[in-house]
């Protein structure tokens, strides 16, 4: 792997950067505070070609790698991180399991607008009952004709009130378990799709997350995504991408709080010096430093492994499961080097370690992270 960017890489993060720092930092505040959907922001970011960086060209997207994806994420979340994880979920969990699994009509249907910004997606996979444990879902997908009924309930659905589309998972025949899952694509208006509650959070705020409910939504059999019972194959290989995502969202999160931090600790004073100079400071500063390099690097390994087409799901459990704790780490110290100063809401980093929270929970836990992790090395070790 080489660790010089490309041009084209280095162009995307400059343009990145300058966006979020002049059009998206100066509303973070209100977004977090109002619970405000940056609808305007979405929109640039959409003529940008931010909202389908990996789509293909002829289908309406950026042709972006998976590398110039995370340099932008990163640079977006440092801004405000509910900015950023709409971005994600649009290209991670939906444009990018239309892009692997749809037919060429459901291309031209759903993955054009999409991918231009003029749809929004989200993806429905947690319910009340099964988050970690994916397989076990309970909504089910009758067929009828050629329509399939869905019955059921998704939860912590991210960009779900403002989605127009979602990927909704179901099983055919819950005997099957997860061979028995299929995949969907659900326009808003379908009857029966109803969007039940819109949570209050933590973090994330202005990135809306919402319950639906699925009462008796009748889709058409062309609406079905990959093949029967290929659902659960098309939930995880989705889900290795997202957490490429995360993780990128994660260290922009990390960045963020650990600039604020470091400026902090140059001009305040204690004991007549800065506290940049006392060496428990530096010493936060140091592994903060490192950790985030680290993170990063792992990261950009994952995406550079899609890139290339090869398996990338032991990487990209490594990078979630890294940054996403690391972004818990780094803001955790940044609101100690500010003191009592870190706690009031006049200054970012509260809000950082707010939001970082969510990275080591949504698109996997930390613990199931290290699940995967663990089962790929021990295939490796059968080699």
């Amino acid at each position: 792997m080489k660790f010089e960017l490309t041009e084209e890489q280095k162009e995307v993060q400059r343009i990145a950067r300058e966006f979020a720092k002049k059009e998206i930092l100066p509303i973070a505040r209100k977004i977090d505070e109002e619970e405000y959907f940056p609808k305007e922001i979405i929109k640039k970011l959409a003529e940008m070609g931010f909202m389908g960086m990996m789509v293909p060209e002829k289908y309406g997207g950026a042709g972006f790698d998976t590398i110039s994806y995370v340099l932008a994420m990163e640079e977006i979340s440092a801004a405000c991180a509910s900015t950023g994880v709409i971005m994600s979920v649009n290209n991670s969990l939906v444009c990018d399991p239309l892009v692997r699994y749809g037919t060429e009509d459901q291309k031209a249907k759903y993955l054009i607008p999409l991918a231009k910004g003029e749809l929004l997606g989200c993806f429905c996979l947690s319910e009340p009952d099964s988050g970690s444990d994916a397989a076990g879902l309970r909504t089910t997908a009758r067929r009828e004709g050629n329509e399939y009924i869905l019955e059921g309930t998704k939860n912590f659905v991210t960009n779900g009130p403002q989605a127009d589309i979602a990927i909704v998972f179901a099983t055919i025949d819950r005997s099957l378990k997860h061979k028995g899952i299929c995949a969907f694509i659900v326009e808003k208006d379908m009857k029966g799709y109803i969007i039940s509650k819109v949570e209050k959070k933590l973090g994330i705020r202005g990135s809306g997350t919402a319950q639906i409910i699925l009462d008796g939504v009748r889709v058409p059999a062309e609406n079905l995504l990959g093949e029967v019972g290929e659902g659960f194959k098309v939930a995880m290989t989705t889900l290795d991408g997202g957490r490429i995502g995360i993780a990128s969202q994660a260290i922009g999160i990390a960045k963020a709080a650990f600039e604020e931090a470091v400026r902090y600790s140059k001009e305040r004073k204690a004991f007549g010096q800065n506290i940049c100079e006392f060496q428990l400071v530096q010493e936060m500063i140091a592994e903060m430093g490192t950790r985030i390099d680290a993170a990063r690097l792992l990261t950009l390994r994952a995406a550079y492994l899609k890139d290339k087409k090869v398996k990338f799901t032991k990487e990209a459990a490594m990078a979630k499961l890294f940054a996403s704790e690391t972004a818990m780490w780094v803001t955790t110290k940044a609101v100690q080097i500010f003191g009592g100063y870190g706690y009031i809401t006049d200054n970012a980093v509260e809000r950082h370690f707010r939001d970082a929270k969510i990275t080591e929970i949504y698109e996997g836990t930390s613990e199931i992270q290290k699940i995967v992790i663990a089962t790929n090395i021990l295939k490796e070790f059968e080699q």
